[in-house]
């Protein structure tokens, strides 16, 4: 059924972690963050469709070729009581913007959101990233600016894990 869209999207499969992994780059490269992407196809072929799938992805094809992905999980909130759909990453290559396939993602995401009864969806932006900022202003998403982020990796991870003396 054609929807007079010029693309499609599609849950990813097994033969898309090359893809994935492209496209994953790309993104880092957006955001300035090149230097750390490092998962590679096998990588993501353990977290997407491993014995225990740790997350999922879509893909967003024109003419047959990739030219975006969604990458998501679920999570839980105490508060609410239910798990939550969090949204890792969203990434369109640039030549293929303003066609309406960010949108579509997030609406599908939302529709799963919805049928699998989590309480709400969630991720993160960039500060400076104003024109996806803008977009999920459009969409009715609200900033939570009162949390921040935190993160432990690397040796520091690797030191809390150590077992006290």
């Amino acid at each position: 059924m054609s929807t007079g869209k010029p693309f499609r999207l599609r849950d990813a499969t097994p033969n898309d972690v090359t893809e994935i992994t492209r496209l994953v780059k790309a993104l880092a490269v957006y955001e300035k963050l090149g230097d750390e992407a490092q998962a590679g196809p096998d990588d993501f072929y353990r977290a997407l469709f491993g014995p225990v799938p740790r997350a999922h992805a879509m893909l967003a094809e024109m003419d047959g070729r990739a030219v975006g992905f969604a990458l998501w999980f679920h999570n839980f909130s105490t508060f609410v009581g239910r798990a939550g759909l969090y949204v890792e990453d969203v990434f369109v290559e640039p030549q293929s913007r303003g066609l309406g396939i960010g949108k579509a993602f997030f609406q599908v995401l939302a529709k799963r959101a919805v049928a699998e009864n989590c309480g709400r969806m969630e991720w993160s932006v960039l500060d400076w990233n104003a024109p996806a900022i803008a977009f999920y202003r459009g969409i009715g998403a609200v900033p939570m600016g009162e949390w921040t982020v935190q993160r432990l990796s690397g040796d520091a991870l690797l030191a809390l894990a150590e077992p006290a003396e």
